[in-house]
């Protein structure tokens, strides 16, 4: 498997990680009180946005050229470490929460 098949895969793993997260953070908003909800809302579409940020880029990344899949890199790898940091830290938010 060449490396830019093997970032990608990875990366596309993160992120279905990623939207499971996401997926637990909406479940609960419909399920928390009224002021809460809208939080929590609040938190899911901003990850939500994000996530499909990530999705584009990795789009991109498929279809560059094998000599230009490495410029995309950095851009993917920085959209990933924001959709990351972003998911780590609502969830810890809203554990503190619980």
């Amino acid at each position: 498997m060449d490396t830019k098949e093997a970032f990608k895969q990875k990366i596309e793993a993160d992120v279905e990680l990623a939207q499971a997260k996401l997926a637990e953070l909406k479940a609960k908003a419909k399920s928390s009180a009224a002021d809460a909800h809208i939080t929590y809302a609040e938190h899911a579409n901003e990850l939500e946005q994000k996530v499909e940020a990530m999705k584009i880029k990795l789009k991109e990344l498929s279809e560059a050229s094998d000599d230009g899949w490495e410029r995309l890199k950095v851009g993917v790898e920085g959209a990933w470490s924001s959709l990351s940091t972003s998911v780590r830290d609502t969830v810890a938010k809203f554990k503190r929460k619980d």
